[in-house]
This record gives structure tokens, sequence and C-alpha cells, in this order.
């Protein structure tokens, strides 16, 4: 009985995949296109009109075939569909919304899970496609159950293979940005796997783009804001390559409130970021880099000795002269703050609070005390040092003369910001 039950099954589920392509193609022969009747009618265009014709029914016969293999064919059948789905696939949207429909995602995915490597890479290679641009399709692969057909690691695979399963999990990350629910407990240990691993700059940078997408989700800074993961975003942070998009997740993360308790936490994250605030031909990582210790500097006097350690005063200085003008305003707020540090005063909604301070940053009055002496010993020590180097890499009047107004306005006890 469960014989005949499986054959009528089969049979009925090849005659509903013919009846979609029938139907398909009964609405396509409907759509034909009249061309009016013009004696000075091109020939040619007739002629290439004529070959784009057939040429897509052609391809419609492919895709007869590559689906129906896809569903009943052998594994080596399944492989050369794969191929041939992959090259429609890429052609347009039309026919990537077309195959979706006609169920060929399912064994695409089920052939991800292959133990062969080459099917394996053909099947991933071709969701790739299949995923570009429709997040229809991004949400009929993660509903097929690609995540469980992922291995456990892909950092130990070759680059290639590694490079295209990092460029498939970019891919479904952007549903993230959507209603979709997307379950990173899985993606982001294969995610940092990759980059752990000795793989080319590109996969690192798909990887991410992976992370900056699920940081944008709230649920997932408790996994994101780790030692490990903030060690490996502060270094590719570090790279120019990698920089804006790993400075850009880091901005996701500080206003959490378990990113920015693993944020300050880290001994390294003050320098390494000032030290991206002197990148001149980078203006989108000073950008963010200086969002990132806004957030960090903000109502917390710990946060800003340590930076005040590391040097920021005169990297600041430079940055509200010579940078974009969004840099510029955040250098200025910041040395706003910095001076109103030294001053012990207080502005409402302006910075930093010297009678209130939020939960999680003490305040320790001698070390507020020292603080201002440290600073003003680096403003009296390094102001005028920097000024030089500031004014040959000026360009033009405008920055001449707020130079000029800095060195007239500027003292050993007052910041000009």
């Amino acid at each position: 009985m469960s014989g005949h039950t499986s054959t009528w099954h089969l049979a009925f589920t090849k005659l509903r995949f013919f009846t979609r392509i029938r139907r398909f193609l009964q609405i396509k022969s409907h759509v034909k296109q009249h061309e009016p009747c013009d004696l000075s009618y091109n020939k040619a265009k007739a002629a290439d009109a004529s070959d784009q014709e057939g040429q897509k029914e052609e391809e419609m016969v492919v895709l007869q075939r590559s689906v129906k293999k896809l569903h009943f064919g052998s594994c080596e059948e399944k492989d050369v569909a794969a191929k041939d789905i992959k090259r429609l696939a890429s052609e347009s949207l039309v026919w990537r919304k077309l195959m979706a429909e006609l169920g060929v995602v399912p064994p695409l995915v089920a052939m991800v899970g292959s133990e062969v490597v080459a099917r394996r890479r053909l099947a991933v290679e071709a969701l790739i496609e299949l995923a570009n641009g429709t997040y229809t399709n991004k949400a009929l692969i993660m509903d097929a159950g690609i995540l469980s057909k992922l291995p456990e690691s892909i950092g130990d695979l070759e680059e290639e293979t590694m490079h295209d399963f990092a460029q498939l999990m970019l891919s479904l990350s952007f549903l993230a940005n959507s209603q979709f629910h997307v379950n990173s407990s899985i993606i982001i240990p294969l995610v940092i796997s990759v980059l752990e691993a000795d793989s080319s700059l590109e996969t690192k940078e798909s990887c991410l783009g992976t992370l900056y997408n699920l940081s944008n989700m709230l649920d997932n800074a408790n996994t994101l804001a780790s030692d490990k993961v903030l060690n490996i975003l502060l270094g590719l942070a570090s790279i120019k390559q990698t920089s804006e998009k790993a400075l850009a997740t880091l901005g996701n993360l500080v206003v959490t409130s378990m990113g920015r308790k693993t944020l300050e936490s880290n001994p390294m994250v003050a320098k390494s970021l000032i030290e991206i605030m002197t990148w001149d031909d980078k203006p989108r990582s000073q950008e963010l880099s200086a969002y990132v210790l806004m957030i960090l500097a903000h109502q917390s006097s710990v946060q800003r000795l340590k930076m005040a350690n590391a040097g920021i005063v005169p990297v600041l200085l430079q940055v509200s002269l010579l940078s974009s003008p969004l840099a510029q305003k955040r250098a200025m707020r910041l040395l706003q703050w910095f001076k109103e540090e030294r001053q012990t005063r207080m502005r409402p909604h302006s910075g930093p609070q010297t009678q209130k301070f939020s939960a999680g940053s003490p305040v320790n009055q001698r070390d507020v005390i020292e603080g201002k002496k440290i600073m003003k010993n680096m403003v009296k020590q390094s102001l005028y040092k920097n000024m030089e180097s500031m004014a040959r890499r000026a360009n033009g009047d405008e920055g001449s003369s707020k130079l000029k107004y800095l060195v007239i306005s500027s003292s050993s006890k007052s910041l000009p910001y």
C-alpha cells in the first residue's frame, strides 16, 4: 500500500511540475510583441528580435530540463542542472523568481549538505545567484533549512569554497534588515572561523558585511559583544581595506549595554581608535572612529582619562581642522568635553556630566584631578608642536585662517572648542 502511495505521489508531483511549465509557456506565447507595419522597418532589428525570441525559447527548454533533473535526476544530472540554473539565474531577476516558483531551492539546499565538495560548491554558487536581489528567494533558502546544511566550520576549507560560503552567508544576512528572523547562533561562529583563518581580504570583507548586518539586530549584541569578536574587529579596523565595515559594526555594538561594557574593558580600544583617526586618506574611518570614541567618552571620566593618556587631544585638534565636516564636528564635540572636564564645569546636554554620572561609570575624584593635570601638560607641550605640521598640510586660505584663529585664541589654559 505504501509503495502504491509513493508512486501516486511521484506521478502527482510530476504532473504539477509540468502543469506549471505549460502555464508559463502559454503566458509567454500570449505576450508576443507586434511590430507596426512600416516600409522603413529595419529588417536587421526584426531578425535580431527573432534571434532573441529563439534564444529565450531555448533557455526555457534548458530550464524545464534542469528543474526536472533537480527533482527527479541522478546525482550527476543534478550537478549539470545546478550549473544551468546558476547560469540562468545570473542573467535576470525574472529568471531567478521563476526558478524559485518552480521549486528549485529545496533540492539545491539539500545538495549543500553533500559530502562531495564539487557538488556542494555548485549548489552554493547557484543559491548565491538565486538570492541576488530578492528577499523572497533569500527567505525561501532559509525556510528550506540552509543553516542545518552548513558545515560546523568553514575556516579549514580551501579558499574558493570558503569564499563561496562567506558570500552566501552575506547574502542571507541581509534578511536581518527586514522582519525575517535570522538565527545568528549558527552563522556568527562560522563567520568568526573564516576571519580567524588565513583567508583573503575579499573573503574577510564578506564576513565583515555579515557581522555588520547581524549587528543591526539588538538580539545579536550578546553573541557579538565578546572579547574574541572585539579583538578580531579591532584588528580588521586597523587595516585600511577593511576598516569601515569593522568600525561600523563596533558603532552598532557600542550603543548596547553589553557592547559598551566589553569595549570599555578592553585596554586596546582607545589606542586603536585614536590611531585610526590619524588616517587623513580615510575620512569615513575617521568619522566612525570618532563616533565610537564619543559614545565611550560620554559621561565616563575613566574613559576620557584613558583617551587623554593615549594622546587623543593633539589628534582631535588635527581632525577638527583637516578632516571631513562630520569628523570635524565630532572632534570638536570631544574637544569641548575635554575642555569642560578640565574646567570642572557642566553644561546641560553638552557631554560629560561632572555632577551626575550614569550607572557603570563611577567617578574617582583623584583620577579626575590627575586627568586635568595630564591634559594641561599635554596641551601645553603638544599644541604648538603640532601647529607647524598642520599648517603645512592645510589647503587653501580657509584652512590657513582657521589655523591662524586657533593660534591666536588658544592658550595653555583653554582649548578652542
